[in-house]
């Protein structure tokens, strides 16, 4: 060794030559050997070799490819010290452009042999492959095998090999580190990138990271779209393998949050990658471009959501994500609502994949440390709920209403968008604050759009965390300074939401009683309602000792309120005198406009419900404010006194005092503290005297003649002129005097002989006022007359509704012939026409606001409690009454037949039909059961026609292909109408008598309208398999999209035409039709 050194260090080559030449193989490896071990002089020694060993002698050449044959395994052993093992390779890579090709080769099989028996697993010497492999290409001609290649054709062939055989998993990170250094064609570097991605599986999930930041770095040289399509992929299915194990309840083999914490580096590195090369970021956006216009979204999962959301954080970029993932959003609604509405696209195509439910599910993987995503969640969120929230309508006012039943594809977009908002803020405590800061600004500032979905949200986040916005309750009070300008719906929805914070928090309850007492003196009508609205729900909800428990409300309370009272300091006492204090101020309300005393008036009824202990103030006030208005003298006719219920300002007469309501609420107030406990002689005071106005009203009102009001016929009630503005609202309040006193009577009855003649004596002077108003008042230049608001009270209706439904439900066939015959000759609706009217309406109202809620409506209707579980059995039972009743109809002749009345049924049949599970047995008799009246009904009414029709394409398409049922129905309809040829003589069919001549029309219409509907299905599936096709996502085993139609023939063979040929053909026979 030192023989070699020092005669390095002299430069005397030639002598350095001969002694070198002396050496045998084994004693220079050994030499090498042990001084590598050492670590000494090692460098100096491979130099010295190096300087005699010329690459021009063989014996020189030979003894260079010992060196390295010998140097590589010897710094892949691990016995080297590491700045030693670094040296060896630093001198070995300076020297490789001088060894021959036959030795390059050498050289490149020994690396390609070692990596497939796994010993380069430190992977210290792979740092002089690409150098073997750039050296190795320049060469001209290399044997192989009994030929000849170019180096660039060898250095092909070991990396194709290298590629296709097996890599030791603890080498492939040092590998692809090792492939960015190497000259690759694109040819290659796809070999290299598909061998790598296919490796991701059979590494530990902590060596993920560290491989994704080298493959981003070898993307580099292309393939960018393969790079991150193959990461995305593995976590997408490291995800669903995640999700298998999780319902099979066994161990996980990788803990969730080990994933999630691999996953958020991932995506960390993906997005550095992306800062760095915008052409990598072209590709990521492109590839999702094209996603998009892929209805299966078979390429998104909450991994890809969360790399896109994360993205979006880059400011070039944002625009372009937030658009892409609002097109997927909307897209992925309207296709689900599409599928769900259609048996044929669900046989045809595999379940739908949701793209809200992904974004919901990276909202939950976010709580895993992955800050980089939640920021892109809270603009994601606020976007959607800014681009689909309910629009302005006229005046302002929303043309949408709460999203709690969220129907149509945008306001499920904007739902989406406040469950992100407000699962965010349930997890991630850096982002409340700007949460809570965007939704209060918006609350301010969108004064001219309905915030109703920021309200909804804010109402949420003060349910589920009250004690964490107490944190923020700066930002609220601050919101509190604009309650003033802000529109009044917005000051109940925001007052409505904040109760439960006021009642642990002094500071805010002070702020806004500071703000709604400057408020009642705004000079601003919206100012005073504001402060109304905020004093009538604080009153409601700061309740004095005594007063009814929350389970007797009608209004529930929730779960995080009652905690917030828990934690509060109860103190009867400083309530009541708050509550007195607001009182007073209220007062004051009481010589304002009409429109502040009926919000006063009607909110003094939530009060009393919820704040009983305040029933003695506020009936004495109510009480003295009516007498203002009542004639006490008992011999003086009318009773009320109207000229003080008006005012003046010029020519115009507005309504100043809202009369009927305040007897309607006086009364209503009466009836609900009835059996309340409290002082009986104070409550006996201001209820006898209730009682004895009412009474005197009554008898009163019944002797008084329209002309006492002077509103009888000769009256003008035109709304272009100031007296008939006036007598409109004398008749306004008369009619709503005459309904108060109805239903008092109708309360106090207990079913008196003599009560119910009273009853009836008001009705006939309210309808015969009533019909005049409607006579009247569209003659003058200004028809502008509405149906005032009826001041019936829930429970009367209730009531009333209750007898209806009796009525309807029990005795459907038994309603007395003298009161149906009584409605004929006055030429009005049958008592049972009503009724059915009436329950559609119900029914109608509780599918479209409280679809959860049917069966609780119909349960109230006469079952045991042991019945109420059965819900859908419930939901059939009345299906059956009411196909009982159409079949009764249609049993007659046909001049007994009532139009009317069976389009009623079959509209009711319609709303409880779509409780139905589709395909159960309850579903499956329905559609027999309509399938058989339209086969056998005959009537010639088109109204009819048209009802039963429209009800069995809704059961039927969500049943199987309509095709075959249209096909009939078109030979009916082709029978009757004939041949557009008249030549062509029509063979005579009849497979639904529903169809006649008379009706042959109406279903043409109504077949052509579903023939429009199902075509418009195959243009979408066309679509979606097209671009399945285009982008290679077709799954293995499914059926040719040729087999779909199979469905335009009446037979079960296929047809292996065109889809677009097929149309046509569909389309021309309906024509010809």
């Amino acid at each position: 060794m030192d023989k070699i050194v020092s005669l390095s260090d002299e430069e005397n080559i030639p002598e350095l030559q001969k002694y070198l030449s002396t050496l045998t193989d084994d004693r220079l490896i050994n030499t090498i050997t042990n001084s590598a071990l050492k670590g000494k002089k090692v460098g100096t020694i491979i130099k010295g070799i190096f300087k005699g060993s010329p690459p021009s002698s063989t014996a020189g050449a030979n003894r260079r490819l010992l060196l390295y044959q010998h140097c590589i395994p010897l710094c892949e052993s691990g016995d080297l010290q590491t700045e030693v093992a670094a040296d060896i390779i630093g001198l070995l890579m300076l020297e490789t452009h001088t060894l021959s090709g036959p030795s390059l080769a050498t050289l490149a099989s020994l690396f390609v042999d070692a990596i497939k028996v796994g010993k380069m697993s430190s992977g210290k010497s792979l740092e002089l492959f690409p150098t073997v492999l750039t050296a190795l290409a320049a060469c001209e001609a290399l044997s192989y095998g009994k030929g000849e290649l170019s180096g660039e054709e060898y250095k092909k062939q070991m990396i194709n090999s290298l590629c296709s055989s097996r890599w030791d998993p603890q080498c492939v990170i040092h590998l692809t580190t090792m492939f960015r250094d190497v000259p690759l064609s694109s040819e290659e570097l796809q070999f290299v990138v598909e061998k790598v991605l296919r490796m991701f599986n059979k590494l530990d999930l902590q060596e993920i990271p560290p491989l994704v930041y080298q493959l981003l770095l070898l993307s580099a040289k292309g393939c960018k779209k393969q790079v991150l399509d193959g990461i995305v992929g593995y976590f997408k299915e490291q995800d669903a393998r995640q999700e298998e194990e999780s319902l099979d309840l066994e161990v996980q083999s990788i803990p969730q949050d080990q994933l999630r914490h691999v996953e958020g580096t991932a995506i960390l590195h993906i997005v550095f990658a992306i800062r760095l090369d915008h052409e990598l970021a072209r590709e990521f956006i492109k590839g999702f471009k094209v996603m998009y216009n892929i209805t299966s979204y078979a390429d998104l999962c909450p991994f890809s959501v969360a790399l896109l959301l994360s993205v979006a954080r880059i400011q070039r970029y944002e625009e372009q994500v937030f658009e892409l993932l609002k097109g997927a959003i909307i897209k992925s609604f309207k296709d689900e609502q599409l599928q769900q509405g259609s048996k044929l696209l669900q046989d045809l195509l595999p379940g739908h994949c949701s793209v809200a439910q992904m974004i919901l599910d990276t909202v939950q993987n976010s709580v895993f440390g992955w800050d980089h995503v939640t920021q892109g969640l809270v603009q994601l969120g606020f976007f959607l709920m800014d681009a689909f929230g309910p629009k302005p309508g006229p005046f302002g006012k929303a043309t949408e209403g709460s999203l709690a039943v969220a129907r149509t594809p945008t306001q499920q977009a904007c739902k989406l968008g406040g469950q992100v908002l407000l699962q965010g803020f349930k997890m991630h405590e850096p982002i409340r604050g700007e949460i809570l800061e965007q939704v209060l600004n918006r609350l301010v500032t969108k004064t001219a759009s309905p915030v109703n979905h920021f309200l909804d949200l804010f109402s949420d986040i003060v349910v589920s965390a009250p004690m964490i916005l107490l944190e923020s309750s700066s930002k609220v009070t601050e919101t509190f300074d604009h309650l003033s300008c802000l529109p009044l719906a917005t000051v109940q929805g925001l007052l409505k939401a904040v109760q439960p914070l006021l009642k642990v928090s002094m500071s805010l309850k002070d702020a806004l009683i500071l703000v709604l007492r400057k408020a009642m003196f705004s000079s601003q009508l919206d100012g005073r309602k504001s402060a109304v609205t905020g004093f009538l729900l604080l009153l409601k909800n700061f309740k004095v000792l005594g007063s009814l428990a929350s389970s007797q409300c009608s209004q529930a309370i929730s779960s995080s309120q009652i905690q917030v009272d828990v934690h509060s300091r109860y103190n009867s006492a400083a309530n009541e005198a708050f509550c007195l204090e607001i009182l007073s101020s209220l007062r004051r309300c009481l010589s304002q406009q009409a429109d502040v005393r009926l919000m006063l008036y009607e909110g003094f009824f939530d009060v009393l419900r919820r704040n009983s202990q305040l029933a003695s103030s506020i009936m004495q006030t109510l009480l003295s404010q009516l007498k203002r208005y009542y004639e006490p003298e008992q011999d003086l006719l009318p009773p009320v006194k109207l000229e003080p219920c008006i005012t003046a300002h010029g020519d115009q007469v507005y309504l100043q005092e809202p009369l009927v309501l305040l007897c309607a609420l006086y009364h209503i107030c009466n009836c609900v503290l009835v059996g309340l406990d409290g002082d009986e002689e104070e409550e006996e005071g201001y209820r006898s005297d209730l009682h004895a106005v009412l009474e005197s009203m009554t008898r009163r009102m019944i002797k008084c003649e329209l002309e006492d009001f002077e509103l009888d016929k000769s009256a003008e009630f035109s709304m272009g002129s100031s007296v008939g503005v006036k007598n409109n609202i004398y008749a306004v309040l008369v009619m709503g005097v005459y309904e108060v006193l109805m239903e008092y009577n109708f309360i106090k009855a207990n079913y008196s002989k003599r009560c119910f003649e009273e009853i009836i004596e008001l009705f006939s002077r309210y309808q015969k006022l009533s019909e005049i108003l409607k006579e009247k008042s569209g003659k003058g230049r200004v028809p502008s007359h509405k149906t005032p608001r009826s001041l019936f009270s829930m429970g009367i209706i209730s009531t009333l509704i209750t007898v209806l439904f009796s009525v309807l439900m029990w005795r459907y066939t038994n309603i007395p012939s003298v009161v149906e015959e009584g409605g004929k000759k006055e030429k009005r609706s049958s008592l049972s026409q009503l009724c059915l009217e009436g329950l559609l309406r119900i029914f109608t109202t509780c599918q479209q606001r409280y679809p959860d809620k049917m069966a609780q409506l119909l349960s109230t209707m006469g079952w045991t409690s042991s019945e109420k579980a059965v819900h859908f059995v419930m939901n059939y039972f009345y299906i059956r009454q009411f196909q009982r009743a159409l079949f009764t109809q249609l049993s007659g002749g046909e001049e007994d037949f009532n139009s009317k009345e069976a389009q009623l049924l079959v509209s009711i049949l319609s709303v409880l039909s779509r409780q139905l599970k589709p395909l159960s047995q309850q579903f499956v008799q329905m559609i027999t059961w309509t399938v058989k009246i339209c086969k056998e009904t005959s009537f010639e009414d088109s109204a009819f026609c048209k009802g039963l029709l429209s009800l069995l394409f809704n059961l039927h398409v969500l049943y199987k292909s309509p095709v075959g049922l249209l096909l009939e129905l078109c030979q009916d309809i082709h029978s009757e109408l004939g041949d557009i040829d008249q030549d062509v003589e029509v063979e005579k069919q009849s497979n639904f008598a529903i169809v006649n001549m008379k009706t042959a029309s109406t279903a043409a219409l109504l077949v052509l309208s579903q023939v429009d509907r199902v075509l418009d299905e195959v243009d979408w599936l066309i679509a979606r398999k097209k671009s399945q096709t285009a982008s290679d996502k077709l799954g293995c085993g499914k059926k040719p999209f040729t087999l779909m139609l199979t469905l335009i023939n009446a037979e079960e063979e296929e047809m292996h035409l065109s889809a677009s040929v097929a149309k046509t053909q569909v389309m021309l026979y309906f024509i010809n039709v």
